[in-house]
């Protein structure tokens, strides 16, 4: 976490010249990014069903999504502060930060715990996909489950 934001690095690595890769755009919200090569954390509050979606393209767009429960969209604007995006290319690796502002963040107690699931869907040059998560608790890849949500951060009394 960066000063009641989050700051996330993602590390694709392998025959990047074999992957879909969209090309580099201006940085904007742009719904349906999770059809393509992009990398994905859902964050929560532990013991609460509202979290939050976001997605960062290689290409520099985003997008953000708020949800009240299981895959319940909740009406709030989150497209006015877009995440700093920053995309790295190599022959053998491509390299995505990403950090969040406050803002975007749901606002947590200071005993509160996040729950966050980190995930990435990687197309190939092919237009195969393939679904990554840190965990895949059902048949199919279901990156809302909240069982997908494992990695765990606590707070400090900031503004997540």
């Amino acid at each position: 976490m960066t000063k009641g934001g989050l700051s996330l690095s993602y590390r694709l690595n392998g025959p990047i010249h074999c992957l879909r890769i969209p090309a580099p755009l201006p940085p904007e919200f742009v719904d349906g990014l999770w059809e393509h090569t992009c990398f994905e954390v859902f964050v929560a509050v532990a013991g609460k069903t509202a979290y939050r979606e976001f997605n960062f393209a290689p290409s520099g767009e985003w997008a953000s999504y708020a949800f009240r429960e299981y895959r319940e969209r909740e009406e709030f604007n989150l497209t006015d502060v877009a995440p700093h995006i920053s995309v790295h290319y190599f022959d053998d690796r491509l390299e995505l930060d990403a950090v969040l502002a406050p803002a975007l963040l749901t606002s947590t107690a200071p005993d509160e715990v996040l729950q966050l699931g980190l995930s990435a869907v990687i197309e190939t040059a092919d237009g195969n996909r393939s679904y990554w998560a840190l965990a895949h608790p059902a048949a199919q890849p279901d990156f809302h489950n909240r069982a997908t949500m494992h990695l765990t951060l606590a707070t400090d009394n900031t503004k997540l």
